[in-house]
């Protein structure tokens, strides 16, 4: 049993800041009565070894609980116990019989955990969580930082940590892993990706399972719901206590920035774990409820729920303010994490009444915050209820999917007509939806698909969704998701639809990669990736969600093109500029871009029936210039091609052609001539000045 000395300790920083000589805890609660910090010799001990009761005159300032233990340090784990008023009509839902982990715990081991435990009045000890004594200064970055890349040279590869190699194919030492990664860093690099999106990482509950139609096991997959926001997620770790999954979170980061691809995380601060009123107290709420959440102002014993999913975080009260943005310091400076995507951010522009603010202090702070002002900050700018905020998120950095890029392009590729107009505003950078506010492509997360949704190759594979797995007789998830099946629904031996379904998946991404803005692609996508119709897979810890890794042989000529557009985005920087076209000429005679249709300079905008639409760009820099034709009727089309004073136009892409004459290696681009060209129906052709 370890020895420890008690002194009153420091208030700030707020949580537990690991010395030499031992740990300082910090915890707020306005209106606690009785603090007890529990100390355990390991993370499976069911009594404390030592119980340190706050004594409210020693050890708190103002609404600060905290205390110094010498001699406390890594190997040690804790917990809180914190009594006051139960009183949920008042909005205090105060429980000494509840087990509580610290906000701010760096590590949390839920080895004991019983979820069904922690609801209820029942002492929940013998099954609680707790936190590990963790000093995040302890590790050799061998000199490694952020890579600081600018955002508009990004292709973003968004990724599930557990699925991208659970899988048996993956042939990795430690499947579902941040190690597990790292093994597939060079396949990441021959992707040609820059950055990957991390879906939620942080400690979340994947034990609350349920049973599914079919009889297997549904659980929390995605990650959605916190329980710790400073602590990796222990399923995603080898060491199970909590002791060293920094450093297994930071091998990876240190892994990935030697190959020059950055770390992008999925953060949840809408909302917690602990669900509506009859979810489990694991922390927030009983600590200080009332400061935590938005409550309901007509009935506070029940929360407002803006998220869908049963509780709002109070993201602008300065305490839930500052814990987030201390979160995302401490992701970046001791985790050298180089950006954030924001889940529902359009809550964190709700006030503590959950109505929206013009401008909401917390997204400002990270906006204007030093730590932060080199990462990315990327925002789903709408929430459950109603908030669309796409193209009017506050602050100006800040990045934002863009749901209408998403469903403009589809619509198009599907071969929905008189959308010319409109799609060119997506290739352009959406320039209507941002330029006004003074904006640039930087703001636009350009996507087709993502976790959320179908699968690139089920978006052709499927008219309808095909949730029944998910046990909520397929009422969950979308029903408009803008697709097509190209003629069967789900798999089919029939050669010229299967032909066309990957014609389909080579055009959705060419078009996001000739697009101005930042490309995001949805892990496996690459390869063929099926969820089997489901576009709500979030309960699915199964062969689903899990990457194939046989789809990098059986698909490889498609894996083969994304690898080659994506190098031939990053071969063409007119492609990936941080400014709108301007129709400026350049010294080539050329137009910045020029918009045909089928005829030369008459791109038919205002064509109802309209379903090509084609365009010329300048070379940047004296990179080559390009000329895209892209034909979405369903029918062979003519298109003129401009003449090229002095130089010759070379053939880089068709998505008709068969692999590998569907787009060429660089150099290996064939000649053309002619002053037409005839583009097969629902095919693009991509033409290169040399």
């Amino acid at each position: 049993m370890a020895l420890f000395t008690i002194e009153p300790g420091a208030a700030h920083p707020l949580g537990i800041t690991v010395s030499p000589d031992g740990a300082n805890f910090s915890l707020f609660s306005q209106a606690a009565t009785e603090v007890a910090l529990l100390l355990f010799d390991s993370s499976t001990a069911a009594e404390p070894s030592h119980i340190v009761r706050l004594d409210p005159f020693r050890n708190k300032t103002f609404h600060f609980w905290h205390v110094f233990v010498r001699g406390c340090g890594r190997g040690t784990f804790y917990a809180f116990r914190v009594d006051g008023p139960w009183d949920p009509a008042s909005g205090h839902r105060f429980n000494p019989n509840k087990v509580l982990i610290g906000p701010y715990a760096r590590g949390i081991s839920r080895k004991l955990w019983k979820r069904a435990d922690a609801v209820g009045p029942q002492d929940n000890q013998a099954t609680s969580m707790r936190c590990a004594v963790v000093d995040p200064a302890q590790y050799d970055w061998e000199g490694d930082q952020p890579l600081k890349r600018p955002i508009h040279e990004s292709v973003i590869y968004e990724m599930h940590v557990g699925g991208f190699t659970r899988s048996p194919s993956a042939s990795v030492r430690h499947p579902g892993t941040f190690g597990g990664i790292v093994e597939k860093i060079p396949y990441l690099e021959a992707l040609g990706v820059t950055a990957v999106e991390l879906l939620p990482v942080c400690e979340f509950d994947d034990s609350d399972e349920s049973l599914s139609p079919a009889g297997g096991a549904l659980r929390n997959y995605w990650g959605y719901s916190t329980v710790g926001f400073f602590s990796p997620h222990g399923g995603y770790c080898v060491d199970q206590t909590g002791v060293s999954r920094l450093d297994e979170f930071r091998d990876m980061v240190k892994a990935l920035h030697k190959a020059g691809i950055e770390v992008i995380l999925d953060v949840v601060f809408n909302h917690t774990d602990e669900g509506n009123e009859l979810g489990p107290t694991q922390s927030f709420r009983g600590i200080d409820n009332r400061t935590f959440y938005v409550l309901d102002p007509n009935n506070l014993a029940t929360y407002a729920n803006f998220t869908g999913v049963g509780n709002t975080f109070n993201a602008n009260h300065p305490l839930p303010q500052k814990l987030i943005v201390d979160c995302l310091r401490f992701w970046v400076e001791a985790m050298h994490v180089d950006g954030f995507r924001f889940d529902e951010g359009s809550i964190l522009s709700r006030g503590e009444d959950g109505a929206p603010l013009a401008h909401p202090p917390v997204i400002w702070q990270i906006e204007l915050d030093d730590a932060l002002a080199d990462t990315k900050v990327i925002a789903e700018a709408w929430d459950a209820a109603g908030l669309y905020q796409v193209g009017h998120f506050p602050g100006d950095r800040w990045a934002e999917w863009n749901g209408q890029y998403r469903d403009d392009i589809r619509r198009f590729v599907k071969g929905d007509p008189g959308l010319t107009g409109i799609v060119a505003w997506r290739l352009g950078g959406s320039a209507d939806i941002y330029q006004a506010r003074g904006q640039t492509p930087e703001n636009s997360i350009n996507f087709i698909t993502a976790h959320d949704g179908f699968t690139l190759n089920d978006l052709v594979s499927y008219d309808e969704k095909h949730n029944e797995a998910n046990g909520e007789g397929n009422r969950d998830g979308i029903d408009n998701n803008v697709s097509w099946n190209c003629g069967v629904e789900g798999p089919t031996s029939d050669a010229p639809i299967q032909a066309l379904r990957i014609r389909q998946i080579k055009n959705a991404v060419t078009i996001l990669m000739l697009s101005r803005g930042v490309p995001m692609i949805l892990a496996g996508d690459e390869i063929r990736r099926t969820q089997g119709g489901n576009n709500n897979a979030y309960n699915q810890d199964n062969a689903m969600n899990w990457i194939d890794w046989t789809g990098a042989g059986s698909h490889g000529d498609v894996l083969r093109y994304f690898q080659r557009v994506i190098a031939f985005r990053r071969a063409h920087p007119a492609l990936s500029q941080p400014y709108f076209y301007t129709g400026e000429v350049s010294e080539r005679g050329l137009a910045d871009i020029t918009w045909h249709g089928t005829q030369l300079n008459n791109p038919g905008f205002g064509d109802p029936e309209a379903r090509a639409l084609a365009f010329t760009i300048a070379g940047f820099r004296g990179a080559p210039d390009l000329h895209v034709m892209m034909n979405m009727y369903w029918e062979p089309l003519a298109f003129d091609v401009p003449a090229l004073p002095r130089r010759e136009w070379r053939l880089a892409i068709d998505t008709f052609a068969a692999s590998p004459r569907d787009i060429a290696s660089p150099g290996e681009e064939r000649p053309f001539a002619g002053a037409s060209c005839t583009v097969q129906g629902r095919s693009i052709v991509v033409l290169v000045s040399a």
